[in-house]
């Protein structure tokens, strides 16, 4: 195994303490330790990377940045093995897609092609509490919105019902690529006000739709539930579709 000095002088690319954050990072993987395990000390990671004080102190100011150290003071302080939360995660790689100008289609196309899948695996295996949620979630829907807030708020609450299936998936990967495509969706349909003006349609078919994939996960239908998912999908894309370029011609008008 190269020594990590070496490892460092490959980066030549990054800044000296970029280098060593992600040289401690392979290090942590390499020895198996987990959320909560302690670091070496300052001293030690000195001596480990060849680096000056101050590089190791800005490499763990980076690490902790990213969510992957935290630092505890006072008697059996020090710098640990921290895992990232979901909500940061989703933050941090909300930050990359900020200024990508992602579309409507972009989303749709990601979310047509993983959420029938995913709901197909559900089938049969969620809880009673669960599907009550689920059913709660859509009760907040229950009737055409009456004002413009209103109508923001069904649709996030809307996109809700979906986390929460997300939420369910022993596939952490597909659980949080959905999770995070719901929290895009969400945050651009505020931002871009898609929820402008209200559209019954939507209401109506989304909540028919949503209520029927109840039905069909209580009841152990993967086929069922797989085609009225993929059927949601779809009719949610076209319309969001034409909520967005409403939006963009109130834009042109105006």
């Amino acid at each position: 195994m190269p020594h990590a000095t070496t490892r460092l002088r490959a980066e030549t690319r990054l800044s000296r303490p970029v280098q060593v954050a992600e040289a401690i990072k392979e290090w942590v993987v390499e020895h198996g330790m987990r959320p909560g395990d302690r670091l070496p000390g300052e001293a030690e990671l000195i001596e480990r990377f060849g680096m000056a004080k101050g590089t190791i102190r800005e490499a763990m100011r980076i690490l902790e940045a990213q969510g992957l150290v935290k630092t505890r003071t006072g008697p059996g302080g020090g710098t640990f093995v921290h895992e990232v939360s979901r909500q940061r995660a989703k933050a941090l790689l909300g930050n990359y897609f900020y200024f990508k100008n992602l579309t409507i289609d972009d989303i749709y196309r990601l979310r047509r092609a993983l959420e029938p899948e995913l709901v197909a695996s559900l089938a049969g295996k969620m809880s009673e509490d669960v599907l009550a949620q689920l059913e709660a979630t859509i009760g907040e829907y229950s009737e055409p919105s009456k004002s413009i807030e209103e109508e923001r708020e069904q649709h996030i609450a809307s996109l809700r019902f979906h986390a929460i299936l997300a939420e369910q998936s022993d596939n952490p990967l597909l659980s949080f690529i959905i999770d995070f495509m719901v929290n895009l969706l969400s945050d651009l349909t505020v931002y871009r006000r898609l929820y402008s003006p209200p559209n019954v349609e939507l209401w109506a078919k989304g909540r028919d739709y949503q209520q029927r994939l109840v039905t069909a996960l209580r009841e152990g239908e993967r086929g069922a539930a797989r085609a009225i998912m993929k059927a949601h999908m779809e009719t949610a894309w076209s319309l969001m579709l034409g909520q967005e370029a409403e939006m963009e011609r109130r834009f042109i008008t105006e």
